[in-house]
């Protein structure tokens, strides 16, 4: 049976330091976050327009939250893999994985961010 929707619909990355994670979030792609508690976990909500295509998520900070390197890995849409890597380590990111092609889907790369969490990026092709 085929879904109705795509599969993905919400994620969650793991925070040891809510806050931190939010400035270094704010200072790479410039996203503004609402700030909530749920299940007792302390939670940053990324930005979410129901007109637009795609999904949404949060920072996640609480006691089953563990950042890693070794998980799911999250890709987020930049027009500028390189401007958005130069952000990164610029603000205490570290680049796991320099951009490259891939084929007719444009360009990736992975960064460590604030928290410790393989984070990738995603540039379509022109």
């Amino acid at each position: 049976m085929r879904p109705p929707t795509n599969p993905v619909v919400y994620f969650e990355i793991p925070v040891v330091n809510l806050q931190r994670a939010k400035e270094f979030y704010t200072a790479v792609f410039s996203w503004s976050f609402e700030n909530e508690v749920i299940d007792g976990n302390e939670m940053a909500l990324f930005p979410f327009v129901d007109s637009r295509s795609g999904i949404s998520g949060a920072l996640a900070q609480g006691e089953v939250y563990r950042p890693t390197k070794d998980g799911v890995i999250v890709y987020f849409a930049t027009s500028n893999i390189d401007v958005t890597m130069a952000r990164v380590l610029a603000n205490g990111g570290a680049e796991l994985y320099s951009k490259t092609p891939v084929g007719l889907l444009g360009f990736v790369a992975e960064f460590e961010d604030s928290e410790g969490n393989r984070i990738a990026l995603h540039q379509a092709p022109d």
